[in-house]
């Protein structure tokens, strides 16, 4: 079934019918292949055309300059961006001296299917020469995510209707032409031209070495080739190389029902400290365990990786085919992020795409770890070890800014922050407490101890002791935190973000908690007992920011009291807001661009009442224009515990279908690994109701009219627990560990192994539907019962609400009117532009 006119909607699959030019740049990025150590674009296996080329190894950066204007204490002097490595994708071919080119001859066929159960991508071309000799082309390309260093392309030719002489050039190119268009979007990367300097270029028989290094950032890069090949009697080999490339050529004669088969081995290495020998050992090593087990060997462990993480992971959805694709291509992403990460970073792209600069930020902590937690937790507790350590980074930004403790960067690669417009990026200090927060989830959801001692509790100690330093005790004796931006970042230097003072108390129990159970560690940390005592006052005694009248939290101080921003006078082009309107204005109106407040209520839902998240999520949807990819999810999982599950539906699918239907038009950059995790926030923590607050764990889960069945897989405490969901009842299996002991609705059950639990679903009365500003209403999900049996919820054409006046109730103006919808918007989610690299000046995330 066609899911759009691109891809076809199928449950393992994501396979692309067609070679569209002008769509190749979203291609490249959704058939990327990683495993968080190495990621390869998925450019064409001849290096041209492309949109953007790219092969990357994770935190391999150069430094580029920070300049401003007019300077000032405590601005970052250095920006970071990443580097487009060598490639080792490229394999050319030459048909009776034809180059392969799907721009010149006749293309009869081309499809690419990425296999979400095997981790490998498949091309299948068939093309008729300008001399109108025809083959058949099919490569296979793997990222193993098994063996660390490791990529591998299986490539096949064979000739249709007559004999022809093939040429097969398969080569290492280092410092290769980007050709990379620069706009104005400040998503987009710096392009960073001829970033590698030569130190080594050796060949063998059937393989060759490269070896460069970064020319500001001085850090090593090795990539080495090896070949096997299958050809004809009387085909010839060649291997050559020079400082920025290497190729080994196969040339051989090739008859009908004759194939030419080479399988291509690359490994990768970086480092900032080991010499030129050590490297060439290295990825010579890793190419001689290549070689040993063979593609088959590579391919069936891949395939073995990836059966056990779909056992614990799988999301199952009945009722919406697109979604249901739609989230095992997110968890899918998000694993290829992590798995062989190893104390790195996962940046916001993964490594996907260049945009944002390849750069990490909150959304690692907020959005990807909490999935990984549950589903493949090992790789939480490398990332958080990375934040470990860059933590003397983090102290020595605190001492800059006069802080105690750490302040982590708002945007790094290596730990230094890289944003040159500190309102949006210093100012946003909530990101030491989701780094917090992150450790205190990973923590109680595993009970790795050891983890907390070496790592977990110097980072629960030294955030805390941030906001000790950043806040303070007003008149009143309350704590405030002033001058900070939340997740809205359309609302900055704010006094008490709600968000950041009910993550900043979280953070500020933790603490004191990890103190009192790591007396060694406190004692190294020269933490006293008033310094604990100052911390459990502050967070006892945190400002709340609440408005009576309206009987709503505030998302800040003073936010209830600006002016509504007029949607009525804004045009459906002139979205995302910041890409037409100057921060001034923005930050004075009661306009949000992502969930801020609602944020809260999902990861601090234990301040709330049932109550007062009704009131406050309806308050905020209409004035929440979702100019951020990081939005939907969050609202998905509101809107589905208050009772709107249509509404919690819609966000649902547009969270999944962000990079699937480009629906921001910039997956060009790469795929958004943030909202590519609030897939399965939306799924599992949004219908799913799953909430792990503490030591508690519960589920909540109910399902709207569209979706007939849902099922998930948690891992909590060592245990495996299957969740399967219909309207009526919910069914929960224990398929490892011991018996355990958590909510199903707020009732206490306890779950063994002998038989499942099956619990009904209490009726929920929800309240009046909310609104958003006028058309910026989440495209509305048909039925199923409307869409045919067992095929897709349907769906309007474009993200924003439609002109289907019975999808979707009228909006309900603001005081200042409202806008006329829109079919589409433009790319949404936003962090340091360019411009701010060269000067100050809005910095959206």
């Amino acid at each position: 079934m066609i899911r759009n006119d691109h891809f076809t909607c199928e449950p393992w699959n994501v396979r692309e019918v067609r070679l569209d030019l002008d769509r190749l740049g979203q291609s490249e990025s959704i058939f990327a292949l990683s495993n968080g150590h190495i990621g390869w674009r998925a450019n064409l296996d001849e290096g041209e055309p492309h949109t953007i080329a790219g092969s990357y190894l994770n935190a391999v950066f150069e430094a580029v300059p920070l300049p401003y204007a007019e300077t000032a204490y405590g601005y970052p002097e250095a920006g970071q961006t990443l580097v487009n490595v060598t490639d080792g994708k490229i394999i050319r071919l030459l048909v009776d001296d034809e180059p392969f080119d799907i721009r010149y001859g006749k293309l009869g066929s081309h499809e690419r299917v990425l296999d979400l159960k095997t981790g490998l991508l498949t091309r299948t071309v068939e093309w008729e020469s300008p001399a109108h000799h025809t083959v058949r082309v099919r490569s296979t390309r793997m990222v193993s995510l098994v063996d660390r260093a490791l990529a591998a392309v299986l490539y096949e030719v064979e000739p249709i209707g007559a004999e022809v002489e093939l040429v097969v050039q398969s080569e290492l190119v280092a410092n290769e032409p980007l050709d990379v268009k620069q706009g104005t979007d400040p998503r987009a990367a710096d392009v960073t031209e001829n970033p590698l300097a030569a130190e080594l270029s050796a060949a063998t028989e059937r393989g060759a070495v490269l070896i460069h290094s970064t020319k500001g950032s001085y850090l090593r890069v090795a990539a080495a080739m090896e070949h096997v090949v299958r050809a004809p009697q009387g085909s010839e080999t060649k291997c050559e190389s020079d400082a920025d490339w290497a190729r080994f050529t196969v040339a051989s004669r090739v008859k009908p029902g004759q194939r030419l088969t080479l399988v291509k081995f690359v490994a990768y290495g970086w480092s900032s400290l080991r010499s030129v020998p050590a490297m060439r050992s290295q990825v010579e090593g890793a190419l001689a365990a290549a070689v040993a087990h063979g593609w088959k060997g590579l391919a069936a462990a891949q395939r073995r990786y990836l059966d056990s993480f779909w056992s614990r992971s799988d999301v199952e959805l009945v009722g919406d085919d697109e979604v249901q694709q739609a989230i095992r291509f997110a968890l899918f992403q998000v694993l290829q992020s992590a798995a062989r990460a190893e104390q790195r970073a996962i940046p916001a792209k993964g490594l996907t795409g260049p945009g944002y600069d390849g750069h990490t930020f909150w959304d690692m902590e907020t959005f990807v770890l909490p999935v990984l937690t549950y589903t493949a937790p090992d790789c939480v507790a490398d990332a958080l070890r990375w934040r470990h350590s860059i933590l003397d980074l983090a102290r020595d930004r605190a001492r800059d800014l006069g802080l105690r403790g750490a302040a982590f960067p708002w945007r790094t690669i290596r730990g230094e922050e890289c944003s040159g417009y500190w309102p949006a990026s210093t100012a946003a200090f909530h990101i030491n407490a989701d780094i917090a927060e992150a450790v205190l989830r990973y923590v109680s959801a595993t009970g790795d101890v050891r983890f907390e001692q070496s790592v977990g509790a110097e980072l629960l100690i030294e955030t805390a002791r941030l906001w000790a330093s950043l806040g303070h005790h007003d008149r009143n004796g309350e704590f405030r935190i002033d001058g900070v931006t939340g997740p809205d970042e359309y609302s900055a230097l704010a006094d008490n973000n709600l968000y950041t003072n009910l993550m900043a108390q979280r953070n500020l129990n933790a603490a004191a908690d990890a103190a009192g159970r790591n007396p060694g560690i406190a004692r190294r940390l020269k933490v006293t007992a008033a310094e604990v005592k100052a911390w459990r006052k502050a967070a006892a005694s945190v400002y709340i920011p609440y408005e009576p009248d309206l009987r709503i939290h505030k998302q800040a101080s003073q936010f209830t009291d600006h002016e509504h921003w007029d949607f009525a006078h804004t045009r459906a082009d002139q979205y995302p807001l910041f890409l037409h309107f100057p921060y001034f204005d923005l930050y004075r109106k009661q306009v949000v661009k992502q969930a801020d407040l609602v944020l809260a209520m999902h990861l601090r839902g234990d301040a709330f009442t049932a109550e007062e998240k009704a009131r406050n999520f309806a308050y905020y949807e209409a004035i929440t224009v979702r100019d951020s990819s990081l939005s939907s999810c969050t609202q998905a999982v509101i809107a589905a515990e208050v009772g709107h599950l249509r509404l919690a539906h819609d966000y649902l699918a547009e969270a999944a279908l962000m990079d699937l239907d480009d629906l921001e038009r910039n997956v060009r950059d790469g795929v958004h690994m943030g909202s590519a995790a609030g897939a399965w926030i939306a799924a599992v923590q949004g219908l799913g109701g799953m909430r792990h607050h503490g030591e508690s764990l519960g589920f909540s889960p109910r399902l709207p009219a569209a979706i007939r069945k849902l099922t998930f897989r948690v891992t909590f405490l060592g245990r495996l627990i299957k969740v399967t969901v219909d309207r009526r009842r919910a069914t929960y299996t224990l398929m490892r560990g011991r018996p355990l002991t958590f909510d199903h609705h707020g009732e206490p059950v306890r779950l063994g192994r002998a038989r499942p639990l099956v619990r009904a679903i209490p009726p929920i009365n929800p309240p009046p539907e909310p609104h958003q500003p006028a058309g910026r209403e989440p495209t509305r999900r048909f039925l199923s019962s409307l869409a045919g049996e067992g095929g897709p919820a349907a769906k309007r054409p474009g993200r924003m609400g439609g002109s289907d006046p019975t999808s979707a109730p009228p909006s309900r103006p603001l005081p200042s009117g409202g806008r006329q919808p829109s079919r589409r918007r433009p790319s949404i989610r936003s962090r340091a532009p360019a411009s701010a690299r060269r000067r100050p000046g809005p910095s959206p995330p």
